[in-house]
Parts: structure tokens; sequence; C-alpha cells
């Protein structure tokens, strides 16, 4: 056996027993993920409703073709059809992994909707559902995972489990249109950070990734196929930065946000107090009219839709 044979052995041997759950893996960027890690050595979860971009209907054939490729190429697999925005279903999409593979080690939470509409136009319906497949899709599976884990520790287990959650740059940065996108997706970025600190103790690191990829939910924007011609857009490109975190090398690695852009990885770092003053009586509009506008003056600008500060 060669260096790289023994190489790629060892990193075979590291995830043999590993199981991993993504959601929404029937297409584009969740697909992409369940390849990358069924072809490193984990057992894979296939969660995806197979409904449409924006949510509507449901059929089991996408989970299925993307397990049918990974068990074809001597992968470990299992389709599961669950609609993870809700209680029971995001509780047996992880009970469905304890059971086929006797635990669970990673999960992706992946799985998205697009219902765009202008601030003034949208209506209560495609604000609910973005809101509940992205966020309380987030938050289902996490918590029923983060209840087997803080069970395994009491028992005396060590876990050395991943979450590994999917923000988006309308999120972090702005997109007009995507109110109900952007706030779900910020709100999971809120939620990676407090979710760290609080399962650290029980073994587990909680990060998530902002992709910029083109997919089903892309691939009509101008803007995103306009980058697609200069920039390397595709899914396959985003699956290595979620693999690393969920491998031994992200072991120490949490609470992080991570931004992937064709070849380009950068770490996003969150809300920070900027400039500051102080007083030690209480404010009156007629002082705040006096200081408020050099403080804000002095604060840095905040990035654009493309995740860098404006040059002033």
């Amino acid at each position: 056996m060669n260096s790289k044979q023994q190489k790629e052995s060892a990193v075979q041997s590291d995830v043999a027993d590993r199981v991993a759950v993504i959601t929404g893996a029937g297409n584009g960027l969740g697909r992409a993920h369940a390849l990358a890690f069924a072809a490193a050595g984990y057992a894979v979860v296939v969660n995806d409703l197979g409904g449409s971009r924006d949510g509507s209907g449901d059929s089991t054939g996408p989970a299925s073709d993307v397990v049918d490729e990974i068990t074809a190429a001597g992968g470990r697999a299992v389709a599961n059809t669950d609609d993870i925005s809700t209680w029971n279903g995001a509780k047996s999409l992880i009970d469905q992994a304890v059971e086929s593979f006797g635990g669970l080690d990673v999960l992706v939470n992946n799985a998205g909707i697009l219902r765009d509409r202008m601030l003034t136009s949208m209506s209560e319906a495609e604000w609910d559902a973005v809101i509940a497949v992205h966020l309380k899709g987030t938050f289902g599976p996490t918590r029923h995972a983060a209840e087997f884990w803080r069970n395994r520790a009491k028992s005396g287990a060590t876990n050395d489990a991943r979450v590994i959650n999917t923000t988006s740059p309308s999120g972090l940065f702005g997109a007009p249109g995507q109110t109900n996108y952007g706030a779900a997706k910020a709100g999971i970025a809120g939620f990676t950070v407090i979710a760290a600190m609080e399962l650290q103790r029980y073994g587990v690191t909680v990060n998530a990734v902002a992709p910029t990829a083109l997919t089903r939910l892309t691939e009509d924007l101008a803007a995103a196929r306009e980058m697609a011609e200069s920039v390397d857009l595709a899914p396959e490109g985003v699956s290595p930065v979620v693999l690393w975190l969920a491998g031994p090398a992200g072991r120490d690695v949490t609470g992080r946000v991570l931004a992937v852009i064709g070849g380009t990885i950068a770490v996003v770092e969150g809300w920070a107090y900027g400039p500051e003053i102080h007083s030690d009586e209480r404010w009156t509009t007629q002082r705040l009219d006096e200081v408020l506008p050099d403080l804000l003056a002095k604060a840095a600008p905040g990035a654009d839709m493309t995740g860098h500060r404006p040059v002033r």
C-alpha cells in the first residue's frame, strides 16, 4: 500500500462508523453533500420531502434517487421523506438514523424553499412557509439530535458530534425581495451561535455555512447566472467545507459561519460593538441630537450584498 492509499485508508477508518443526516438532500447542495459524505465513508440518511422549489407537493423520487446513486457506488444510505418543518417529522428523521445505523454523528440542516416577494406584496402564507422550512426545519432536527447526544453524554458515552447549518448571504447581508428568506437565514446564524454555546458540554460543535451556489433555488436569478460565468458555483464546490467541519480537523471549531463562493472561503464576523459613547445622566433627545450623528459617522458602513464593506 503506497502513502496515498494509506492516507485514504486512514480517512475511511476515521468515519467508518459515523452516521450523517442531511436534510434537503434530493437536489442541489444537499445532494452534493450526501454524495460527498457517502464517498468519504459515512452512512447517510438522505432526507427530502420531494417538493417543488416553493415547497409545494411531495415525492419520494429525489431522496430515493440519491440513495440509489450512493448504494450503486458501494456506499451506505437510506431515504427519508419526513417533513422536517414539523415536530414529529423532525423526530422521525433522527429516530430513523439511530434505528438504521445505530447512532448519529453529523446533522447537516440544508432543506430550503423560496417564495420571493417584495415586502409590500408578501402574503402571510409566503412568510410562514419559508420561515417554517428554513428556521423551524433547522430547530426541529437539531433539537431531537441534541436530545440524543445529551442522553448519550449522561450515560457516560463520549460524543464527537457536529451540527452544520445552512445560512445565506441574503440573511447575513440582505437581498431585496427576500425578507422571509433573509429573516429565516439570519435566524439560523443566530441559532448557530447560541446552540454552539449550549451543546459544547455534550461534545457537539455547531457551525454554519453560507454558500453561493447555482442550484434550482438560484438558477433563475440573473445575478447568480452572471457570477457563474466567471466563478465556479457548482454545489460540489461547497461540500468539501461541510465535510471538513464534520471531520476530525473541525473538532475544535464551533459557533462559526463560513461563506463559500467558488474558490473563496471567508469567515463571517458577526455583530460586535463599534464606536460607543457613555453618559452618567439619562439621555434626552436634545442631547442625542448633539452626539448621535457623530457617533454614527464613525461607525464602519454595513456590508453590501457581496459581504464586503463599501470603500468610503
